[in-house]
C-alpha cells in the first residue's frame, strides 16, 4: 500500500461514500486520522460490506400515502387495525383496541391541536410501512419500529399497529403532520434513506441480519413503480408504461461512483495483512460479478455492456475528473 492511508483509513474514506453519500462531493475529503474513532468506523464499515456482499436482508421503509381530512385518517385507522381487533399502539405508549378506543382516537386526532376537518386539500398526515422478509421475528420488528419512531418521528403524534398475519411481518405507521411545535413533517428521498438506516440499526441491536444499502451501492437499477401505477395497471387504466430499469444520468454517475468506491475498497482489502479482510475481498469480487455495473472491478479492460443506445454520450463530471472510468451506457 502507499505511505500514508492504512487499511483503516481507506475503508472509512471509501466505505463512507459508498454507504453514506453526500448530496454532492465538492472535492476528495482527506485521509481520517486513524484514532479509536476512525477504528470503529472501519469496523462498522467492514460489517456493512460483508452484509451488502452476502446478501443480508435489506429493510423496507415506505411512504404509502397520506390523509388529506379526517375522513382519510379514521379510514386508514380503521384499515390497519382491521376496524378496531388488532391493538394500537401510541407515541405515548398507550396501546388501545375495540371500537369504542378507535372512536376516541379519531377525536383525538381532529380535535387535539390544530382542528382537522373532515375534507381538505392539504396532507394532514403520513402513512408509513416498514417491513422485513418472511421468516423475521414479528415482535422484533415491532419493537425496532418502536424504536425508529421515538427517533425519527418525536414531536408528532402517531399510531402504529403490527400486521403479523401475512407473508412479510410490517408496521403500519400513521403519523401527523403538523408536530407539537407547529413544524410540518415533509419526507424528501434523503429522508427515506435515513428512516431506512435507523430501521435497520435497530433490527440489528436486537441480533436481526438487516440493511439499507442504496441501489447504487447494490450495483442495481429496478425501477419500483408507484402504487398508483400499480393499482392502475391491474385495473387496465395504466395508460403508458416505463422500463423497468433507470437509466438517466443521475443513475448512471451514482453507479459509477459506487464502482469506483467498491473498487478502491477491494484493492486495499486484498492488500491487508489480514485473513479476514482477504476473505472479504474475495467476497466483493463474487458480489459483484453478479451486477453490470460493477463487473468492471474484475475485467477493467473489457467493453461495458450498453444498457442504453448513445452514440456520443455526455461525459460526467466523475469521467471528466477520473478519465479511466468507464461509464455505463
Amino acid at each position: 500500500m502507499p505511505a500514508g492511508p492504512t487499511v483503516d483509513g481507506v475503508l472509512v474514506q471509501w466505505g463512507e461514500r459508498l454507504f453514506y453519500p453526500p448530496s454532492r462531493i465538492v472535492k476528495p475529503q482527506p485521509w481520517p486520522r486513524l484514532d479509536t474513532i476512525v477504528r470503529r468506523k472501519a469496523a462498522v464499515i467492514r460489517a456493512r460490506i460483508a452484509a451488502t456482499v452476502r446478501h443480508a436482508p435489506q429493510v423496507m421503509v415506505k411512504v404509502t400515502g397520506g390523509g388529506r381530512g379526517m375522513a382519510a385518517i379514521a379510514a386508514h385507522f380503521r384499515y390497519i387495525s382491521k376496524n378496531g381487533r388488532l391493538p394500537m399502539e401510541d407515541d405515548r405508549g398507550v396501546v388501545r383496541g375495540g371500537k369504542e378506543s378507535l372512536k376516541d382516537l379519531v377525536d383525538q386526532w381532529r380535535y387535539g391541536g390544530a382542528l382537522i376537518p373532515e375534507e381538505g386539500h392539504r396532507r394532514e398526515a403520513f402513512n408509513i410501512m416498514l417491513s422485513m422478509p418472511h421468516g423475521t421475528d414479528a415482535r422484533i420488528v415491532q419493537c425496532a419500529a418502536r424504536e425508529f419512531a421515538r427517533a425519527e418521528l418525536a414531536g408528532h403524534r402517531y399510531v402504529m399497529v403490527l400486521h403479523d398475519h401475512q407473508a412479510n411481518p410490517h408496521v403500519h405507521l400513521s403519523v401527523r403532520a403538523t408536530g407539537r411545535d407547529g413544524s410540518r413533517l415533509n419526507p424528501r428521498k434523503a429522508d427515506l434513506h435515513r428512516w431506512r438506516e435507523t430501521f435497520a440499526e435497530r433490527l440489528r441491536n436486537y441480533g436481526i441480519e438487516a440493511e439499507a444499502s442504496r441501489q447504487a451501492t447494490r450495483g442495481e437499477n429496478r425501477r419500483f413503480e408507484a402504487l398508483w401505477r400499480v393499482k392502475a395497471k391491474d385495473e387496465g387504466r395504466l395508460l403508458a408504461t416505463r422500463p423497468p430499469v433507470k437509466s438517466g444520468d443521475a443513475c448512471l454517475t451514482s453507479r459509477n461512483e459506487a464502482f469506483l468506491a467498491w473498487r478502491h475498497i477491494m484493492e486495499v482489502l486484498t492488500q491487508s495483512d489480514r485473513p479476514d479482510d482477504q476473505a472479504l475481498a474475495g467476497d466483493i469480487l463474487r458480489f459483484a460479478g453478479e451486477s453490470p455495473y460493477l463487473r468492471n472491478i474484475i475485467r477493467k479492460r473489457e467493453p461495458t455492456r450498453p444498457v442504453r443506445p448513445a452514440p456520443e454520450p455526455q461525459r460526467s463530471a466523475l469521467q471528466r475528473t477520473r478519465p479511466d472510468i468507464e461509464i455505463e451506457r
